[in-house]
């Protein structure tokens, strides 16, 4: 199997960042880590493993990317607007940055977004924010209300970062009909305690005729043997 290993020094966050790319081909597919997790994650958590067969024979080539969230709606030392200004330029870094390299490498236009826990925030976050971008996104038990991390603080930014808020606030049809565009598919357990946040989530996407797959498994369902049975059986779309 190809694997890559890349760093640079991002421009929009003014720091060294890493990511690995697995696969030669297919379509491309973003991967972003869990809370504050890092661009090795999926490698040594089994998940590029769970998906060998659909690497080696090029149907995906995965990004695997990593996080800036100890400095963005993590860090408590902060102001939250300085946190929410730190995920847009995180937003900025993956868009102007990883996916230019990755169409060096591959130039498959179908672009996926996927993550798990909070990865699958930023997955989501990133694909309604860009829906001309994106063609599949995959959250798997994801948390996609970011208030409790701004400290009672809410500004404009942080609406657009925050995606139940931003879904059930939107207004511009150009916007919305790409959103409906999109291949969502949203997977949370049913004893996971974001299950109520994704089924709100999921109701506000209804609200606006975006049709998405919401997909509820038995008990917890919060953890990587969870995460690598969901994301063989979504990959290829909603199952």
């Amino acid at each position: 199997m190809n694997r890559e290993y890349h760093k640079w020094r991002s421009t929009r966050l003014e720091r060294e960042m890493e990511l690995l790319v697995f696969g030669h081909a297919g379509a491309r597919v973003l991967v972003f880590p869990t809370s504050m997790g890092r661009f090795y994650d999926w490698e040594n958590r089994g998940m590029i493993a769970t998906l060998g067969e659909q690497l080696e024979r090029g149907w995906i080539q995965l990004y695997c990317l990593d996080s800036v969230d100890g400095e963005s709606w993590y860090n408590e030392a902060i102001h939250p607007s300085e946190r929410a200004r730190r995920q847009v330029q995180y937003e900025q870094y993956v868009i102007n940055e990883v996916l230019p390299l990755s169409r060096t490498r591959n130039e498959n236009p179908f672009l996926m977004a996927v993550g798990a826990s909070f990865g699958a925030y930023h997955a989501v976050n990133i694909a309604i924010r860009n829906p001309a971008v994106f063609n599949r996104v995959i959250g798997m038990s994801g948390l996609y209300d970011i208030r409790r991390f701004c400290d009672g603080y809410y500004t404009e930014t942080i609406h657009s970062n925050n995606p139940i808020e931003y879904v059930r606030g939107l207004q511009d049809s150009h916007q919305l009909e790409m959103i409906r565009r999109l291949d969502m598919i949203i997977v949370i357990g049913a004893e996971d305690p974001n299950f109520e946040n994704n089924r709100e989530f999921s109701q506000s996407l209804w609200d606006k005729d975006i049709w998405h797959a919401f997909r509820v498994w038995d008990g917890w369902a919060h953890d990587w043997p969870w995460w690598q049975k969901m994301i063989l059986r979504y990959i290829g779309g909603h199952d």
